[in-house]
């Protein structure tokens, strides 16, 4: 939570993109899932923090193999089961960059991203019996 602090930091700016799988991955329990994308969904509003979502139907101009972090332009950061890489080279940046670019085109943002989130949550909520009128 501490580190969700900074994307209140105004003179910040945030661009994250997430495949739409990503959002449904159980890796906690129901309850905490949901919490985590009503928070993105919030995230997704702030006007420092560009947030988008890469559909399922979206096909792909590159494909998103692995998580990155752009943090500047002096390091991409990527996690593995082992290791945490850090590479600094501007070829590796430039690469990087490319990438992001790439599936930063095919996301799509705002109220399309917020009813991406929504209807993961609706698939997630325990089914409740329909009342007829």
């Amino acid at each position: 939570m501490q580190r969700q602090e900074l994307l209140y930091h105004c003179e910040k700016r945030f661009h994250f993109v997430l495949t739409e799988a990503a959002l449904p991955c159980r890796r906690c329990s129901r309850d905490v899932l949901v919490a985590q994308l009503d928070r993105l969904m919030s995230l997704s509003a702030l006007p420092n923090v560009k947030f988008g979502i890469i559909s399922d139907d979206t096909e792909y101009i590159i494909g998103p193999w692995h998580a990155f972090w752009i943090r500047d332009r002096e390091c991409i950061t990527i996690e593995t089961y082992s290791a945490e890489l850090n590479l600094a080279q501007s070829q590796e940046i430039e690469l990087y960059g490319k990438v992001f670019e790439a599936l930063a085109t095919v996301a799509t943002y705002g109220r399309r991203t917020r009813s991406i989130i929504t209807r993961v949550i609706d698939n997630l909520a325990p089914h409740e019996p329909e009342t007829g009128s």
